[in-house]
């Protein structure tokens, strides 16, 4: 089963909202290829056949907090999962992580551009940490954004220090470890145990470099991803199945082990 481990969308009454600002903001550079509501991601899951999408939502406000992860919890099913959000300015995090294990939910979205923080910043490795020790998944938006300019508050060497400090639990970095800085990639966290999804990422980085950090970094850590809507999935998972990868290593960053870190 294919899982597609990092999705958007919004709730119906937002989503075409929601989809005109992040369009303003990144200067229409990306056309979306659903409406970004649950039934148009659900849509297209069947056309590309994704079995599993994990929603990824981000929280820019403490006060979305409790709708948003109640809502999130509410679109789960066999084919969605969705992971929490959490304001990173909170008065109180372990509160906040609290309740989104409560709801059952089984990770925790960041992204330092649009929650405005830096990724290893000592306040939000408290955060990390306690949220590692309730068993959530921590995934976060890697490298540049082209809506925000550098430097990037997410870097590839960023995500070393984070693992340095957190010694385990699982950590995934978005966009191949860093959109447009798969060098420092390379440099920097391959080798660690962090886990990268390939989402946004066959149109720009070498088939080369990808193959290279697949056999470098270990294919049991890396995590297939879309970034729906701004990317296709059926055009992604070509591209992955076009490559010579083994069956075991293709099985393996198609769904298996995101089924294994999920728990599924």
């Amino acid at each position: 089963m294919i899982i597609d481990f990092h999705t958007h969308c919004f709730p119906d009454e937002l989503a075409g909202r929601a989809v005109s600002t992040l369009l303003s903001n990144i200067n229409e550079v990306f056309t979306p290829v659903t409406d970004a509501t649950v039934g148009g991601l659900l849509a297209h899951m069947r056309q590309s056949g994704v079995g599993i999408s994990v929603v990824q939502p981000v929280l820019t406000k403490q006060s979305q907090f409790y709708d948003l992860n109640t809502w999130a919890k509410s679109i789960c099913s066999d084919k969605l999962l969705s992971f929490g959000g959490i304001y990173p300015l909170t008065d109180d995090y372990k509160r906040d992580i609290d309740f989104i294990v409560e709801l059952g939910l089984k990770g925790i979205k960041f992204h330092a551009e649009y929650q405005d923080f830096v990724i290893d910043d000592s306040a939000m490795l408290r955060i990390y940490d306690y949220a590692l020790s309730r068993g959530l998944i921590l995934l976060h938006h890697a490298g540049f954004d082209p809506g925000f300019s550098e430097p990037l508050k997410s870097s590839p060497v960023r995500f070393q220090n984070i693992w340095n400090a957190m010694k385990g639990g699982v950590i995934v970095a978005a966009h191949f470890g860093g959109h447009a800085e798969w060098d420092d990639v390379e440099r920097h966290i391959v080798g660690t145990g962090i886990y990268l999804d390939t989402s946004m990422g066959f149109e720009f980085y070498s088939e080369a470099q990808f193959l290279r950090i697949v056999r470098d970094h270990g294919a049991e850590k890396i995590l297939f991803a879309s970034d729906s809507p701004w990317s296709d999935a059926a055009t992604e998972i070509e591209h992955l199945k076009a490559l010579p990868l083994t069956d075991t290593e293709r099985a393996m960053i198609l769904g298996d082990n995101a089924a294994r870190i999920l728990n599924l």
